[in-house]
């Protein structure tokens, strides 16, 4: 009787207690943008027309990823209308998005066919350049177009390669999105694929986050044009779209780890740190093998570098300690390096952060 008095008494009072408040965890922000729209109408290989099927496909990515609690999804456009490169970064940059994704349609004088997904870069060959050119060609319907992009010439493949460099501490994630899309096209749709490529696409230059522009297919080849605007082919489309976008999420979350997770782990163990175990910031990806010297990196110094493929991974810091990392971090964002992350490796090799951050508590 008395300990039921007492655990009454103590639930009541419980109830006087001010709760910390804790600030929702930042949702996964998506923006995704149909290609073109209005008085541009993109190719209109075999009479089908770019912009609405560009349009069709975003939605229908929209509305299942919409369906996750833990994503925000904001569209450039929403209906059949014309908005400037510009303006479409400038959506993204303003909502902090996580990813930005660009829907079109491919078009060729010949019988080429296939998807392809690009990333920001120089263009590897004339064939790239000439999608990018395509593509960019679009400023000249915009209002100002000098003054917005500070004589930026689509013709020009000097003038596109300059852009390269506002997205290479991007360009790792970027890769990783559109290859997750391409292997979704092929392994399942076993549509043809023409690879993960790299051009100058003003659009992806006008971001700061990781970015993808996605070429559906080809509507100058009948068959895909027909398959591409049909019922059928943008479900399918747009379901691989959406199964690549939750699976990057995925991956980001387990090699970053939640704020909340990964912040308990380390404040339960802060003065506990493992020799076999360092950690490092990574501050930027590039196909490009930069001297790890400070003026490569906005003065930086300790700067170390490994390959991965086809690319080159930039690592500032090095520590034994998981809270040392937090000022690390803290500085290189000072840099302007804002998509910088921690990264953790074991006898020289990079493992998941939460395997690393439990391996510190034991």
């Amino acid at each position: 009787m008395y300990l039921f008095v007492f655990l009454m008494m103590l639930l009541v009072f419980s109830s006087f207690i001010k709760r910390p408040n804790i600030p929702p965890s930042k949702k996964f922000v998506v923006v995704l943008d149909a290609g073109h729209g209005g008085k541009d109408p993109g190719n209109i290989g075999n009479g089908f027309k770019e912009k609405d099927i560009a349009l069709k496909v975003v939605l229908e990515v929209g509305k299942e990823l919409e369906k996750d609690p833990n994503i925000q999804v904001i569209y450039t456009r929403k209906d059949d209308k014309f908005i400037d490169l510009f303006v479409r970064g400038k959506i993204a940059n303003k909502a902090n998005a996580d990813l930005f994704v660009s829907v079109h349609c491919n078009s060729h004088k010949s019988d080429a066919h296939g998807t392809e997904t690009f990333v920001l870069g120089t263009h590897r060959n004339e064939t790239n350049f000439e999608v990018a050119k395509k593509e960019n060609s679009v400023i000249f319907m915009e209002d100002d177009y000098e003054k917005n992009y500070e004589g930026f010439d689509p013709n020009s493949p000097e003038s596109v390669m300059s852009i390269l460099l506002s997205q290479e501490e991007y360009l790792d994630q970027s890769i990783m999105l559109a290859s997750l899309i391409q292997n979704k096209f092929t392994n399942v749709l076993k549509r043809k694929n023409r690879g993960v490529k790299q051009a100058g696409f003003i659009v992806l230059h006008q971001t700061v986050m990781p970015s993808v522009l996605v070429e559906m297919g080809f509507l100058t080849y009948r068959e895909e044009g027909a398959y591409l605007n049909s019922r059928k082919g943008q479900l399918e489309i747009s379901t691989s779209i959406v199964n690549a976008i939750l699976e990057y999420k995925h991956s980001i979350d387990n090699n970053i780890g939640s704020i909340y997770s990964t912040s308990e782990i380390a404040y339960e163990n802060e003065e506990q740190s493992s020799k076999d175990i360092t950690f490092k910031i990574q501050i930027a990806a590039s196909s490009n093998a930069l001297e790890t010297k400070s003026y490569n990196f906005k003065g930086l110094e300790n700067i170390s570098r490994i390959k991965e493929g086809s690319l080159y991974k930039y690592f500032y810091g090095s520590t034994n300690n998981y809270e040392d990392t937090k000022l690390l971090e803290v500085e290189a964002k000072k840099k302007g390096y804002n998509s910088s992350f921690v990264v953790a490796f074991k006898d020289g090799k990079k493992i998941d952060l939460i395997d690393a951050l439990k391996s510190t508590a034991n």
